[in-house]
């Protein structure tokens, strides 16, 4: 006997991620302390391999204001181009000293966010292509009902963005160009800043995924 009636089913309401996000995945940043390990924005230890960045930037609504109760999370392969996940089952050797994945929040007062990472390897895309070197990243906030996927490329990677699939499958290119970090340096070490624009004439790609 078939108890339900998939016709008396209606969609679930959607929410959006705010405003109590940090409160559930951040709680720390809220000063509430009840994780006895605290996600953070620091992928590597003092054995990563690979060049050491600082990924930095804020996120902009509509109206070019900083959202400042935004989350990010931040997903990448290692300095080998290899995803430290059993999904990559290349013959690579995956860094075991990379974490590979990171979550943060903004800064309350200045809406800044950052990630203390290292320059992704290429990893292969489709039909015997590579993918330049770039960071997977999402974005979590109130007036946001699902997550908006992003991806961070490099300026100093040219001849690799010019070759990449996925920057190449958008047309137009002066919108490629909301997807690259542009490079610093601050103290001896390469800072990149990546601003994201949620809405309005400089609107950054988002990806379906």
């Amino acid at each position: 006997m078939n108890l339900w009636n998939f016709e008396e089913l209606h969609e679930t309401p959607s929410q959006t991620g705010g405003p109590y996000v940090h409160i559930g995945l951040l709680p720390k940043q809220a000063n509430i302390d009840v994780f006895e390990h605290n996600f953070g924005n620091s992928l590597i230890t003092n054995e990563t391999q690979g060049q050491r960045i600082r990924l930095e930037g804020r996120v902009f609504d509509g109206l070019d204001i900083p959202v400042r109760d935004v989350l990010i999370e931040i997903w990448q392969a290692d300095a080998n181009g290899v995803f430290p996940s059993r999904a990559d089952t290349r013959v690579g050797k995956v860094d075991a000293n990379f974490l590979g994945w990171g979550r943060t929040g903004a800064d309350f007062d200045s809406g800044l966010w950052h990630f203390e990472t290292i320059k992704p390897g290429q990893v292969p895309g489709r039909k015997g292509s590579m993918q330049a070197p770039h960071i997977a990243l999402a974005i979590f906030a109130r007036g946001i009902n699902i997550g908006l996927n992003t991806r961070v490329y490099f300026d100093d990677e040219v001849d690799a963005n010019a070759k990449d699939p996925v920057l190449n499958s958008i047309e137009w290119i002066q919108r490629r160009q909301t997807l690259i970090a542009r490079r610093d340096e601050r103290d001896g070490q390469a800072v990149y800043r990546f601003d994201i624009r949620v809405q309005g004439p400089n609107e950054t790609v988002f990806f379906d995924i």
